[in-house]
């Protein structure tokens, strides 16, 4: 499977084979609902605490006499039904954390990677370099391969140029190859990465070491045909 390089002005320059078990993966809803709904959930602090009636500090004497005063009954001041008493059923702290299988986190990868790809919303850059961190180079290079939308710049390894130049930008995130998940990914309309960073991501989710998807290459030729 090929799709264009691109250079920083836009231009086409070559052609890149990407693999058919990363980039084209049918996709699976369940799994990748799955992935996000455990990164949201191992993302909260689980911290929210509030007090019952018995851990509310204050006096727990009766209030006034039950019978005589022609008031309703009321007990102590620490009473769920008075301002300044306890919660009830209120947060206390907890973990939110789910476990979700390596083969089913890769699987959700690989989904919305190929997604992207199906979508036209994936785009390869030849390099992603900046010489100073300017944030008008980022604007001009985006205008330039005509993205006007939310983007997910992808390098191969850390680029503190880029990230300086692209933080200012509403929409724009920057993230090496190798911390890319399935929130950032949907978060954003379009998907630039550089060719070093796509063989990264082939190294990382694709086909365990010794085997090939050749085979898929040539089912997806015949299908083609």
């Amino acid at each position: 499977m090929q799709v264009p390089i691109y250079n920083l002005n836009g231009e086409e320059v070559g052609k890149i084979d990407i693999s058919q078990h990363v980039f084209a993966v049918p996709f699976n809803q369940a799994v990748v609902h799955q992935a996000v709904v455990r990164q949201q959930a191992n993302a909260r602090q689980g911290t929210a605490s509030t007090k019952t009636r018995g851990e509310v500090a204050g006096s727990t004497r009766k209030l006034f006499h039950q019978k005589g005063t022609g008031n309703a009954r009321a007990g102590s001041i620490k009473s769920p039904l008075r301002r300044g008493g306890g919660i009830i059923f209120g947060p206390s702290p907890r973990s939110y954390r789910q476990a979700m299988p390596k083969k089913m986190r890769r699987l959700a990868l690989r989904c919305v990677l190929s997604a992207k790809v199906k979508d036209k919303e994936f785009i390869v850059l030849e390099e992603l370099t900046l010489a100073q961190p300017r944030t008008k180079d980022i604007v001009r290079i985006l205008a330039a391969l005509g993205v006007d939308s939310s983007a997910l710049l992808v390098s191969n390894g850390a680029a503190e140029n880029v990230v300086k130049a692209a933080r200012n930008l509403p929409g724009i995130k920057t993230m090496p190859a190798s911390l890319l998940n399935v929130v950032d990914i949907l978060s954003s309309k379009m998907l630039l990465i550089t060719v070093a960073a796509v063989h990264q991501v082939e190294e990382l989710w694709g086909l365990p070491k010794g085997e090939s998807d050749a085979p898929l290459r040539g089912i997806t030729a015949s299908a083609n045909n």
